[in-house]
């Protein structure tokens, strides 16, 4: 039986693939979306998961609008990462169906696993922002979610600071009351995705596949190569240049969990300290006493999660 599973995304270019993968994959079954505030603001970020799911022929996938700024940081609106997403994506308009569904999205989250079986996954990929509200609106909600993957945080170093990663900076209370919460958590930070890079010539194979998911994900990654030259490069693969696509890494890693080498360990995240706020504090050596409460991960199989990548976005709809 195909996994269940939610996604929460802020979708710019690498929650696009996640979206497609999570849409298309035969291993999942792809519950609805909820958009927050991240990459660009909420308007953008719903507008484009309808086009996503539009373009791939799949506009039954159900999506709900989420909240449009994080828990206490009032001052944060609009999204931060223009310089490698944008704000709309290189998509078309919504022509085939794809639309918004009536209420919000933390009401959706609250009402979908109070009724559930137990058996959804739920997958953010931005700001924790909507699954923070929903746990602390409804705390039942708990014992139905067998596992939360979150695409953010980082242990060696950070993309937004010199110490955060872009989804936990941007809401870090959000962030702890959801590492915090006690369901089952495995995190893939960017310790792991940017072990498992997409290259220009992984671009080109995608494309060469001839599907609609295969040229919007070239599109993308070629988009995400461009804005992470410009602004952090990434190590080379042969010749070609390459970039992380963080998201699509966390859907992978739902499907065949080996994709990623995880530790359990105590994680909390900073959410008062002017040069650390919304760091992800790993606590490999267990010094603070806590057990684990996190399955963090260290590194990731980058030849698996390309071949993936290939296999899933080959399909059509």
């Amino acid at each position: 039986m195909p996994t269940k599973v939610i996604l929460d995304v802020d979708t710019g270019t690498d929650d696009a693939v996640a979206l497609m993968t999570a849409a298309l994959s035969p291993d999942l079954e792809l519950v609805g979306a909820t958009s927050v505030n991240g990459n660009t603001s909420i308007e953008y970020t719903t507008e484009n998961t309808l086009r996503v799911f539009d373009f791939i022929g799949m506009p039954e996938v159900p999506v709900y609008r989420g909240i449009d700024r994080p828990l206490v940081r009032m001052d944060v609106k609009r999204g931060m990462a223009a310089r490698i997403h944008g704000d709309m994506l290189d998509l078309p308009p919504v022509s085939n169906g794809a639309r918004l569904q009536p209420g919000n999205a933390v009401d959706w989250l609250i009402e979908t696993y109070l009724a559930s079986s137990g058996d959804i996954v739920l997958c953010p990929v931005g700001p924790l922002t909507n699954i923070a509200m929903a746990i602390v609106k409804e705390p039942r909600i708990l014992e139905f979610i067998p596992e939360i993957v979150i695409m953010g945080g980082a242990h060696d170093h950070g993309n937004i600071t010199a110490s955060a990663e872009f989804n936990i900076w941007l809401d870090p209370e959000a962030a702890r009351i959801v590492v915090n919460c006690g369901a089952p958590i495995r995190m893939v930070p960017l310790d792991a995705t940017h072990r498992a890079l997409v290259s220009t010539d992984d671009a080109a194979r995608l494309r060469a596949l001839g599907t609609p998911a295969g040229e919007a994900a070239a599109r993308f990654v070629l988009q995400r190569i461009d804005g992470y030259d410009a602004t952090q490069p990434m190590p080379r693969r042969g010749d070609a240049l390459a970039a992380p696509v963080h998201d699509a890494l966390a859907v992978c890693a739902i499907i065949d969990p080996s994709i990623l080498t995880t530790e359990h360990i105590p994680v909390d995240v900073e959410v008062h300290a002017d040069l650390s706020l919304g760091r992800t504090v790993c606590d490999f050596r267990f010094r603070s006493g806590k057990p684990g409460n996190v399955h963090f991960a260290m590194d990731a199989d980058e030849p698996k999660f390309n071949r993936m990548l290939l296999e899933i976005l080959g399909r059509s709809a």
